[in-house]
């Protein structure tokens, strides 16, 4: 496996120019919550943040986690549910699930969303997980690949349990992944559904309350508190604010959404396909291999930024042949020093080997010039 080099290839400065209407950044607005994040969805870069990596109880937003393992769990969605005794009853808000009950999965997981269901939540994570605990071991190795260093989870629905949480920092990272998947995302912007004659509101007031808002999930016990995760989408930037242990959450999110929309705008750094560079390459005719962009990058910057961007590879003289897209190294975006954005860089067209052996273009050559001899 190919390893990207510590060296540096090439530097270069992306002056942007702010748009004319751009609101200067100025200070982000006082709220209620114990911690914050507010974060630009297509980069990850964090706009504001209040003690960011503390670890809380989080409440029903563990549901996200519950809802993305599910989905990722290869069970279908039109796949029967038939709920076991051991998934009834449990505290707090309710689907009133009974045991024998045939519901799909589908069913279940708007139910866990929208109506916060604590008994949908476990019958999710029994179906899809074969037990609740080897449920909940999934969600806690995902938590991990999508980096959530500060935090547990120990059931399904986010009721108060020992080790059981995250912090604000890491349910952004968390509500990121979600959008990226196309049917939870579905989902957590849906305001009601009737599924299999059950109706479902979805208690996220801000879906009708602020524009441009695209879910994500409520959650409340008296011990955490009122948390919130959210995410508002306009002119192309998306961004997602959580807070934990704000009881003033509906109010706080809609000024730090409108503080992020206000204060800083979406800049498009990178475009799949688009080319980056070229590289020398051994081992073929052909001297170079053009570097394109593997993906879209983007990033949220407010008025007078500067991107810093330099080219990272993985062997600073790759050896052919190359196939197209095929992964030679990474653009790294910083700002003041602090890097805020990766896109890979691949190939731009396949590089065959040319070397003498069989088959080789200086073979052919060979062959045609000597008649075979």
């Amino acid at each position: 496996m190919k390893r990207l080099l510590a060296p540096v290839l090439i530097w270069a400065v992306l002056a942007l120019e702010p748009a004319a209407a751009l609101a200067a950044a100025g200070e982000p607005p006082a709220t209620g919550a114990a911690s914050l994040v507010l974060m630009d969805g297509d980069s990850g870069r964090v706009l504001h943040a209040v003690d960011p990596h503390r670890p809380r109880l989080i409440a029903s937003v563990t549901k996200l986690m519950t809802a993305l393992v599910a989905l990722e769990s290869g069970r279908q969605l039109d796949e029967t549910v038939v709920i076991r005794p051991e998934w009834t009853g449990i505290e707090g808000s309710s689907l009133y699930l009974r045991a024998g009950d045939r519901v799909t999965l589908e069913t279940l997981l708007y139910g866990m969303l929208l109506q916060s269901g604590n008994d949908a939540a476990t019958a999710v994570a029994g179906f899809c997980g074969g037990t609740v605990e080897d449920f909940v071991a999934a969600m806690n190795r995902k938590a991990a690949r999508l980096g959530m260093v500060d935090s547990h989870f120990a059931n399904p629905s986010g009721l108060n349990e020992e080790g059981h949480c995250a912090s604000a920092y890491d349910l952004a990272l968390l509500a990121r992944a979600c959008l990226d998947n196309e049917t939870l995302a579905t989902m957590v912007a849906t305001r009601s559904v009737t599924l299999e004659e059950r109706t479902f509101t979805n208690h996220n007031k801000l879906l009708w309350r602020y524009e441009g808002c695209v879910g994500l999930k409520t959650g409340y016990t008296e011990r955490a508190g009122r948390t919130l995760v959210s995410a508002a989408r306009r002119d192309g930037m998306t961004l997602i604010c959580v807070t934990l242990n704000d009881p003033g959450d509906w109010a706080d999110h809609a000024a730090l959404l409108d503080y992020g929309f206000s204060a800083y705008r979406r800049e498009q750094v990178a475009r799949a396909g688009e080319r980056a560079g070229a590289l020398p390459v051994e081992g073929s005719l052909v001297p170079t291999c053009p570097v394109v962009y593997g993906a879209d990058g983007a990033v949220a910057l407010s008025a007078g930024e500067r991107l810093d961007r330099r080219l990272v590879w993985a062997e600073e003289v790759p050896r052919a042949p190359l196939r197209r897209g095929e992964r030679l190294g990474e653009a790294v975006y910083s700002l003041d020093g602090r890097e805020v954005l990766r896109v890979p860089l691949v190939a731009g067209q396949d590089v065959p080997c040319d070397a003498p052996e069989a088959g080789g273009l200086w073979a052919r050559l060979r062959t045609a010039l000597t008649g075979g001899a």
